[in-house]
């Protein structure tokens, strides 16, 4: 709710702070006296464009402060925090804007830079303008889905579809995933078969590498380690020098020495001919490694299948440790691709069950809205005749398409009107502006001010063009829809402006020289006095202040 509005430098206003009650507040005043001015000045904290022809005259800039009392609009605070800017629950909002001579402009919001697109969405959730130039949110066909949504209080239903929407929307996406990596495994598919076959018919071995390189070490240096061994052998075996020949000779003295000393020499004995076995031993098995790494028949194969194995490991850019985990992951892949028919099935009856869980809540919800449809307008129609459009006709024109799916369900929502006999119903931003349309969106908001989010709404001259019993209409229509929010009204009437919680006048007056445009709350009985004005003109009659008064008190 629009709680204060500090106004500097706007046009004929120098000086101007007003602070606002809920409920109807009226504004009445002659023809020039500057409500307008107000009007453009409320606009300009709203986010309207800039006109560098609005500051006074004389003065370097203009500024325009809007607080509002926030009562937990979600939508706003969200917007709030998405731009970092600071607030707390339920406190005020301010908005401010200046303007300078050269037409340049700055938005502010609780004194913090926004852009003036920001400063237009947040002020376009807080006030609603309808006037003969300028109208918002209900001319807007975009925003009709959740206007009716919100008149039928359908937001279950509404986050039930949407929960089926998402829930389909992920299907849809996985299925498409999959589709996708099929395609692109599918072109895959030769080269995964060949490369399982090359690398299965030389079945690399882990480490093999490392052996293979180990043993064509030892055969490529084969002669020098036969020349050793046969050294070895020579040294061991010779029948003349060999150690095992010079052991059989100790062995020998030793045996005649015990003879003649009997147990002296059995340990020592005993110990040589363990020494002659294993040195026999030793013997032999130089022998046989020098047979073995004598044979050098298997160097080329060893050679061939190391420059197979690296030959394969270029081929498939890995090492060739890596060709048997290589060989693996090339099995598995094949293998996804042989079940990834059976996988695309199972995903395509997933998202043909969530589409169709999807179609039971959108229909529901779309059989909701034709009811809710029906109902507001019979509601808005009722509301036409006493606004003096007898002939007007309202209809809420739903257009169901199930190939045109989204989180809100299979409807577009479009407010049609008519505001005389014969004429076609058109969208409502296809209305001629004034006054009849104001009326008519007036007839609208009646029917949508408890479920609306805008909590402030300013109507600009909506009785033009009536009088009367119409005037009267229009008056307690207003008074009714402030029961419900904070209306704002620039009026003519009498009969609307007695109809007000809070009565406004407005005056334009000469001081220094210079026209002032002044805005004042009016007492009950200088209330009086101003719609009396309003019935009689310049000169106040006796009996238009009785009518005033009757007025008053029938309102």
């Amino acid at each position: 709710m629009l709680i204060s509005l500090s106004v500097r430098n706007v046009v004929l206003i120098d000086k101007l702070d007003l602070n606002f009650d809920s409920g109807l507040n009226v504004f009445t005043g002659e023809t020039g006296a500057g409500k307008s001015i107000l009007l453009d000045s409320l606009s300009l904290v709203l986010g309207a464009r800039a006109d560098a022809g609005l500051v006074r005259h004389g003065e370097k800039q203009l500024s325009v402060t809007a607080t509002f009392q926030l009562n937990g609009e979600k939508s706003i605070f969200n917007l709030l925090e998405e731009q970092g800017i600071s607030f707390e629950v339920p406190e005020e909002l301010i908005l401010r804007r200046t303007v300078t001579q050269d037409g340049k402009s700055k938005a502010f919001i609780n004194d913090e830079p926004v852009s003036i697109s920001f400063l237009k969405i947040v002020g376009d959730k807080l006030v609603e303008i309808h006037g003969q130039f300028a109208s918002h949110q209900l001319l807007n066909a975009s925003t009709h889905l959740s206007v009716l949504d919100s008149y039928a209080n359908l937001q279950q239903e509404k986050q039930q579809t949407e929960q089926a929407f998402n829930t389909y929307k992920k299907a849809l996406d996985d299925l498409t995933t999959a589709k996708q990596e099929l395609e692109t495994a599918q072109t895959q598919e030769l080269f995964l078969r060949e490369a399982i076959e090359d690398i299965e018919k030389l079945q690399p071995q882990q480490d093999e590498e490392a052996t293979l390189v180990m043993k064509r070490n030892q055969l490529m240096n084969g002669e020098k380690i036969i020349t050793a061994v046969n050294t070895s052998v020579q040294l061991l075996d010779n029948e003349q020098q060999g150690i095992i020949h010079q052991l059989a000779i100790l062995e020998q003295q030793l045996t005649k020495a015990a003879q003649y000393a009997p147990n002296v020499f059995d340990n020592l004995l005993k110990t040589v001919n363990e020494t002659q076995s294993a040195l026999a031993d030793i013997s032999g098995e130089l022998e046989s490694v020098g047979e073995t790494l004598g044979d050098v028949s298997d160097l080329p194969e060893i050679d061939n299948r190391l420059f197979a194995l690296r030959g394969l490991a270029r081929r498939y850019q890995t090492d060739i440790n890596e060709l048997p985990i290589l060989l693996d992951s090339f099995r598995q892949q094949l293998n996804q691709l042989e079940q990834s028919e059976t996988v695309l099935h199972s995903l395509q009856e997933t998202a043909n069950a969530t589409y169709q869980q999807y179609l039971s809540h959108a229909r529901k919800l779309s059989q909701k809205r034709t009811e809710a449809a029906v109902k507001l307008d019979k509601a808005v129609c009722r509301e036409l005749a006493p606004l003096k459009l007898e002939k007007a006709q309202f209809l809420t024109k739903i257009l169901t398409d199930e190939t045109n799916i989204s989180a809100n369900g299979i409807d577009s929502v479009c407010f049609m009107a008519s505001t005389n006999k014969g004429v076609p119903l058109a969208p409502l931003n296809k209305m001629a502006s004034g006054g009849e349309l104001s009326r008519f969106m007036l007839a609208l908001k009646v029917n949508l001010a408890t479920t609306a989010e805008t909590e402030t709404i300013v109507f600009d001259e909506v009785d033009s063009g009536v009088g009367g019993a119409t005037a009267e209409a229009v008056g307690e229509r207003l008074a009714q829809l402030g029961l419900n929010c904070q209306v704002l009204v620039v009026t003519h009437s009498p009969q609307v402006a007695s109809c007000g919680k809070s009565h406004w006048h407005v005056q334009k007056t000469e001081q220094d020289d210079k026209m002032i445009t002044t805005i004042r709350s009016l007492s009950e009985s200088e209330r009086l006095t101003e719609i009396a004005r309003m019935l009689s003109g310049a000169k106040i009659t006796q009996t238009a202040e009785i009518m005033a008064q009757e007025l008053l008190n029938k309102s």
